[in-house]
């Protein structure tokens, strides 16, 4: 093939214009010179001069004469899905969200990673806004303090105690739900380059949150007890990386919990590299009876931890916290303030409500014994069906399975759209893209026999 053919071309202005999509580019940058480009790309000089001229045409970039070239057009508004690599739409992490939520309800969604509305407490959530109209103290019209609602927060100090955390009201924050919260704390704790630690598989929004911040973002592989201690401890030696992000308890997607021995092991080694970790603690209230926290071992030395009620209460109503060490909590007020001023006063004052009149509790153990009568029945009918479940979850809503047959769960999952039921494919949460044969299961929401009946025909 000559080496100016258009395909070559093209694929030098292509990487030009998606550095300067990711942001890797900025207005004013300077370009690779022509050699390094040629080297770096495996073609000719030649080539690289016929892409830079068209991409000068089309007022992208600038020549300056003894300087090199330049970014010259403003930088496109931010577009996720042109960041890394060239995923397939069905294992696409912001898209698995949007198949989640834009999809009718006639459609199924075993995939998803919320309870069904019949089982949240409308009931109470309609008393609680009843009882804030009424009482005359309420804030209904003004903006809530940088901290937020201050009853909430009492609550929310005496109640992480019975996690052993200990934490004044002075040092948690109010925000309008734990996918907020950690990107405050992106905000707060990143810049452009930064390496941040994840597990793999994880959450997939800490994927898609972190590609949007410009970082760096290395996997390291989960177990059944945490981390795998030897690759975290490569991963800090090899990368230097600022953050940490993980859910210690009930992890999305495996289910899996941190054991104390691990708890201790990753806080020396944190210790030791000068690494701040973000515990993610969404689904602690699925927890019968509490497992280790880093943020009780650690005493918010280097531990954030962030919490919400989106899970358990209402994903309507959001509210979320972060409690953070208290040489931090005014910078933070500064940035909660600089970029979304203030958290809603309302949905603090329900919640608030809600757990102030006992009903919250006795419903997160309605919650609790579902799920456990669920849990036994579903795992017996996915083993049936040739899946494996490395580890059964003593709590929570997930079960992370693997398809028999080595089978590409992101295949499966297209068969099922096209039959209205959303699946959640492994490779959605890996960052190392090694979860393909894995799904995601939520068995609040796999109980509808079409979901069984489905996978036994795609699977037969």
């Amino acid at each position: 093939m000559d080496d100016l053919s258009p395909s070559l071309v093209t694929r030098i202005t292509g990487v030009i214009h998606k550095q300067i999509a990711s942001r890797q580019l900025s207005l004013g940058a300077r370009l690779p010179s022509i050699r390094s480009l040629a080297e770096a790309q495996g073609v000719s000089k030649s080539t690289v001069v016929d892409a830079y001229d068209r991409l000068v045409a089309e007022g992208v970039i600038t020549s300056r004469r003894g300087s090199g070239y330049f970014v010259a057009a403003p930088t496109a508004p931010l577009a996720l899905s042109d960041i890394g690599p060239a995923l397939d739409r069905q294992i696409d992490p912001l898209w698995l969200s949007r198949q989640s939520l834009e999809t009718p309800d006639d459609y199924l969604k075993p995939g998803c990673g919320w309870l069904p509305p019949s089982w949240m407490p409308e009931d109470d959530i309609r008393r609680a806004l009843r009882a804030v109209a009424r009482n005359p103290k309420s804030n209904l019209v003004e903006y809530a303090t940088p901290l937020g609602h201050l009853p909430l927060r009492q609550i929310l100090s005496r109640r992480l105690g019975e996690l052993d955390i200990t934490v004044a009201p002075q040092q948690i924050m109010l925000v309008d739900s734990a996918t907020q919260a950690i990107e405050l704390l992106c905000r707060f704790l990143l810049k452009p380059g930064d390496t941040v630690l994840v597990d793999d598989p994880c959450y997939f929004n800490f994927l898609a949150k972190l590609r949007a911040h410009g970082v760096k973002v290395v996997g390291v592989a989960r177990t059944a007890h945490g981390p795998d201690m030897a690759a975290f401890s490569a991963a800090l030696e090899a990368h230097k990386p600022r953050l940490y992000i993980t859910n210690t308890a009930l992890h999305n997607p495996t289910g899996t919990t941190l054991s104390p021995l691990m708890a201790h092991r990753l806080l020396k080694l944190a210790e030791a590299h000068d690494l701040t970790i973000i515990e993610d603690d969404i689904y602690a209230d699925f927890e019968p009876e509490p497992s280790a926290r880093l943020t009780a071992f650690d005493g918010f030395e280097r531990v954030i931890y962030v919490g919400g009620f989106s899970k358990t209460l209402s994903a309507s109503m959001r509210c979320g916290y972060i409690c953070v060490r208290g040489d931090w909590i005014d910078a933070l007020i500064d940035l909660k303030i600089a970029t979304i001023f203030s958290s809603h006063q309302l949905p603090a004052e329900l919640v608030c409500a809600v757990i102030s009149d006992g009903h919250y509790r006795k419903h997160v153990e309605l919650i609790r014994q579902k799920l456990a009568a669920l849990r036994g029945r579903t795992v017996e009918s996915f083993e049936r069906m040739g899946f494996k479940i490395g580890v059964v979850p003593q709590a929570g809503m997930f079960l992370w399975c693997e398809l028999p047959g080595g089978r590409d769960a992101s295949e499966l999952a297209k068969r099922a759209l096209a039959e209205k039921i959303v699946l959640a494919p492994g490779n959605a949460f890996s960052l190392s893209q090694s979860a393909s044969g894995f799904l995601r299961f939520n068995i609040a929401q796999s109980q509808d026999g079409r979901v069984f009946e489905f996978l036994k025909r795609a699977l037969g």
